[in-house]
């Protein structure tokens, strides 16, 4: 990933609302959410709904399909793994990572110490 993309994708999320939507969709998978139930959920009018999931979308992080009458929008775990990814890449010092223990899946152990 690029420094760019990566900036991108951290500025669509660095917005209160934005962040909340994000959250929100993440627990509902792959189905996601149509835009109604999000801003009723949130709390948010469907104007400003509309804008953020634009921004959002525009950042690539997540995705909108539509349904009948209704448009469903999803999270693009691709997109917020490889950022995870990017962001992680040298948690380690170059050192080996063991990633059977933490919760997080990152623990490090820099040359001659063991891992906390």
């Amino acid at each position: 990933m690029e420094n760019k993309t990566a900036t991108t994708l951290l500025a669509a999320l660095a917005q209160e609302s934005r962040l909340a939507i994000f959250r929100l969709l993440v627990t509902q998978g792959q189905d996601g959410l149509p835009a109604g139930k999000i801003a009723e959920q949130l709390g948010i009018a469907p104007a400003t709904l509309s804008f953020h999931l634009k921004e959002l979308s525009h950042a690539g992080l997540v995705n909108s399909r539509q349904e009948s009458r209704f448009v469903f929008y999803s999270v693009d775990f691709a997109a917020i793994s490889s950022l995870i990814a990017f962001l992680t890449e040298n948690c380690c010092a170059a050192a080996p990572c063991d990633a059977s223990t933490d919760d997080c899946g990152i623990r490090c152990s820099p040359p001659g110490k063991e891992a906390t």
